[in-house]
């Protein structure tokens, strides 16, 4: 069943599926934590229904955004919220499978990349016998190591790479993105609530970068009560 959702920031609305994955909280902390300026092109890899290029236009001056999806029906959603919000002359959508962008875009040539990227390795967790819902959870079309590839191949030097991921694979992103010569520079750790171990990271890394790295401080989502803190209102831009 499809509905169309208020995204809370600069009249934005997404249209979305409840039959296919819609997105959560992660999706908005990344592009609470990307950082695009203006004149920049940024590639948001598995973009799902577009959330975070549709949100990147509220929250950067990036001139393009270009989100890749692999799935037509999430992709279809993604296009028909870009005209919706009369947002088509900042973000583009390609269909395509994330290993195929460079025959769309090129290499080097994105300021920044963002992934929100399956989190769930495979053989780990029961797998959604809906494909898409599936494909959006685990790492079927596509894994952690690929996408790191991918981003540091469209990535100018000196770009930056944004990713959040969940807190226990942390060691597997900052290796991969070693190996791929993007520098981890800054990571922030979210936590449900004050004195709960963190399950989701913020990682932002830059191609070619020198070491050293900031922690930001953390990222209470929950007060005691159940409600959203200060923090994540801010993100969402809720009165506080």
């Amino acid at each position: 069943m499809e509905r169309i959702d208020d995204l809370g920031v600069k009249n934005l609305k997404i249209i979305q599926n409840t039959d296919l994955f819609c997105f959560g909280m992660d999706a908005v902390l990344l592009a609470n934590f990307a950082k695009a300026y203006a004149g920049d092109t940024v590639v948001d890899l598995c973009t799902g229904n577009g959330i975070i290029p549709i949100l990147l236009t509220a929250k950067t001056n990036a001139k393009k955004i270009i989100g890749v999806e692999l799935q037509k029906e999430p992709y279809s959603l993604a296009v028909r919220s870009i005209e919706l919000n009369g947002i088509s002359d900042r973000v583009e959508m390609i269909n395509d499978d994330i290993k195929n962008v460079f025959s769309h875009i090129g290499e080097g040539k994105a300021n920044a990349v963002t992934c929100n990227p399956p989190y769930m390795t495979g053989g780990v967790g029961k797998v959604n016998p809906n494909d898409a819902v599936a494909i959006a959870r685990h790492e079927i079309a596509t894994n952690l190591e690929e996408v790191v590839y991918i981003a540091s191949r469209l990535l100018k030097f000196g770009g930056s790479f944004y990713m959040v991921h969940r807190a226990d694979r942390l060691c597997d992103i900052m290796c991969s993105m070693r190996n791929h010569h993007i520098e981890p520079k800054r990571i922030c750790f979210v936590h449900p609530r004050v004195n709960a171990s963190p399950n989701l990271v913020l990682v932002e890394g830059k191609s070619g970068g020198k070491s050293g790295i900031i922690i930001d401080n953390p990222l209470y989502v929950y007060n005691d009560d159940g409600t959203y803190t200060d923090e994540i209102n801010k993100i969402y831009e809720r009165e506080i």
